[in-house]
Parts: structure tokens; C-alpha cells; sequence
């Protein structure tokens, strides 16, 4: 199962958020390309990038930052933030990413997703946030009605990456993640399923490895390896074990 320690971009700075609620914010560097090369020389194999501000925003706002964490890292990293436009996606790649995250839009304009998926096989993910099983866009600061297993079901067919399910209850709460809902996704889902929100030990690692037959095949970590609480030695130990 692979690892990808998070990174997620405001105003040029490292940063985590509580629930993706802008204003609770904690800044942990204020040099992203430096802790893109942290996480590698820690282990990463991939990084988990979002450009929060083109979230919020609805444009990529971040790609020179973007390209430097590319850079410095020297491995795949997925991007994901605010990428509404076939223009913006090329931007993104030329900038260096591998995989691009798709998310509002994939919600909004499936005409475009396939076009997507049609100009880059195999290098579109989509990010699926939810609420209490429901989907959210524009950075969850907008609720829909559409359950997020419909979403999943939805794509069948499309030359994906993988799914990005993020359960937004959970995320930055280091509370573990939501294992019902992501055996649901599994279930729905047409590609493999990268896991977001709440990993912040050992055993909520283990618990997501076994998963994998399902096809949980990644767990994005974020403010556990901040603040301490999981090192990414442990949690890539713990994604391998027993294998």
C-alpha cells in the first residue's frame, strides 16, 4: 500500500487545516519545496499535494511553488486544487506532476473529465470529498445531495488513476479514519481508492492494508506526521507488513 505524506499549499506556505475550514489553519513551513525533500529523504516514494488556495478560488494558483516541490523531491507527485480547465491540467504537468486530482469539476462537468481522461490515461484521479456519506466541492465549502457511492458508480469506464476519498468528518482530527465508508467506496468504486482523513497511528494504518483486497491501495497522512504523532518511518513499515 502506498504512502503519500500530504502537503497542502496557502499563500506559498505549508499548511494543515481542520475539517478544510480556512480558519483553522495551522502553518508548518514556510518552505514547501524543503519539506517535499523532508518526506523524501524520510522515505516517500509519493507526494500528496493541494493547492488550497485554487481550491477555494476555482484556479490553479500556486505552480511555480508546485514545480520547485517537483524539484526538490525527485519523485511522482499528485496535484490536486482548483484544476477546472484542459489548459490548466497541461500547466500542472508541464510543471512536472504525474498525476493530476480532479475534483469540483469532476462533480460539475463530466464532459470535461472525460476529455480529461481521454488527453492523459491513467494520469486523472478524482477526489471525492464527503460529508456524512454526501459529496462536497469548492474546497467543502459547498455541500451537494449527491451520495457519494452514486459518484463512484458513475465512473466506470474512465481510464483513471484512482479514486481520492477523503471523509471530511475526519480529516485533521487524528481520530482514525472512516473504515465503513471507505469499504463502501471500495465496493463502488470502478479503479483503486487512495484513502484521506483521520490516519494517525499504526493501526489505523494496518486497518487501511487490510483493506487492500477491497482495493484500498493508498492512504494520503497528513497532520499525524506534522505534530509527531505517526513518523513516516512507522506508517511506510506498517503499509508493507505481512505483505
Amino acid at each position: 500500500m502506498q504512502i503519500y505524506p500530504a502537503i497542502d499549499l496557502r499563500g506559498g506556505k505549508c499548511v494543515r487545516l481542520v475539517q478544510g475550514d480556512p480558519q483553522r489553519q495551522t502553518v508548518f513551513s514556510d518552505d514547501p519545496a524543503a519539506m517535499a525533500l523532508h518526506w523524501r529523504q524520510a522515505g516517500a516514494t509519493y507526494l500528496h499535494v493541494v493547492d488550497l488556495d485554487g481550491a477555494f478560488d476555482g484556479s490553479s494558483a500556486q505552480l511555480a511553488t508546485i514545480a520547485a516541490i517537483v524539484e526538490a523531491a525527485a519523485i511522482p507527485v499528485q496535484v490536486g486544487g482548483g484544476l477546472r480547465s484542459l489548459d490548466a491540467v497541461r500547466d500542472l504537468f508541464a510543471a512536472g506532476a504525474s498525476r493530476a486530482i480532479i475534483g469540483t469539476a469532476a462533480v460539475r462537468q463530466r464532459d470535461f473529465l472525460e476529455r480529461l481522461c481521454e488527453a492523459f490515461p491513467g494520469r486523472i484521479a478524482v477526489g471525492i470529498d464527503a460529508r456524512n456519506g454526501k459529496v462536497a466541492v469548492r474546497g467543502w465549502q459547498e455541500m451537494t445531495e449527491i451520495a457519494a457511492t452514486t459518484l463512484a458508480e458513475g465512473l466506470a469506464g474512465l481510464p483513471l488513476a484512482a479514486l481520492i476519498c477523503t471523509d471530511i468528518a475526519t480529516d485533521g482530527m487524528l481520530q482514525g479514519p472512516n473504515l465503513a465508508a471507505l469499504r463502501q467506496m471500495a465496493e463502488a468504486a470502478p479503479c483503486p481508492i487512495i484513502a484521506s482523513g483521520g490516519v494517525s497511528t499504526i493501526e489505523d494504518v494496518r486497518a487501511l492494508r487490510r483493506l487492500e483486497p477491497l482495493g484500498i491501495a493508498g492512504a494520503i497522512i497528513g497532520k499525524a506526521l506534522y505534530t509527531g504523532a505517526l513518523t513516516l518511518a512507522a506508517a511506510l513499515a506498517a503499509a508493507v507488513q505481512d505483505r
